[in-house]
């Protein structure tokens, strides 16, 4: 991938050259250097959502809104495209327990989880498993204590050694789709490999070219 210098903690980070194009990029579309709820879901098509899927994204969006001051300035952008590019599974892993984590508190029980899914549903379609049945599969799989909630180890080390429940995971929103929109048409020289499922690198993967 080339050197580049890292935005988001220990996270590979997107190679300088294309830091810039992107930069001029998102200073085109977003002129006041932020880009707001409705902006985002915009660039990810994503208007006209019932409410249980619009609460996903806005949380999705808070997410990457890392100072919370309801905006998300380039670095924030930067670093969601190094949470996206860099191969560490636990990294991603984080976010997604913090995308679940709705109230913040450190763990998630199964009304959080429950609502997540239910979330994805109304989002993606139909699942072969109702948000119910996900819901309990992951907390008899992964809830070493059986107390109803997850801590971050329970859920990182749970969900990595157990492909069914990282396909789960990776589905509640993808990753690589949000790259793929934000590549698309304006940065070139960067290609997505979207023919894998999820592996134990990450889930999806992104290779860049030499600029």
């Amino acid at each position: 991938m080339g050197n580049g210098k890292s935005i988001a903690g220990d996270q590979r980070a997107v190679p300088t050259q294309a830091t810039h194009v992107w930069y001029r990029t998102f200073m085109t579309e977003y002129p006041s250097g932020l880009q707001t709820l409705h902006e985002f879901k915009t660039l990810l098509g994503l208007q006209g959502l019932n409410q249980k899927a619009n609460k996903h994204i806005d949380q999705v969006y808070n997410t990457f809104d890392m100072n919370q001051d309801g905006f998300i300035d380039f670095l924030e952008f930067i670093a969601a495209v190094n949470l996206i590019v860099q191969e560490k599974m636990e990294q991603k892993l984080k976010w997604y327990f913090k995308l679940y984590d709705v109230d913040g508190n450190g763990s998630i029980d199964k009304n959080e989880l429950l609502d997540m899914f239910v979330a994805v549903q109304a989002l993606n379609g139909q699942q072969t498993l109702s948000p119910e049945e996900l819901t309990n599969l992951v907390f008899r799989k992964i809830d070493i204590n059986n107390d109803g909630e997850l801590t971050l180890e329970e859920f990182i080390n749970g969900i990595a050694k157990d492909q069914d429940l990282l396909e789960i995971v990776y589905k509640s929103f993808n990753l690589s789709n949000v790259l793929r929109v934000i590549c698309n048409g304006k940065q070139p020289d960067t290609e997505i490999d979207s023919s894998k499922s999820p592996d134990k690198a990450g889930l999806g993967k992104v290779k860049m070219k030499s600029l």
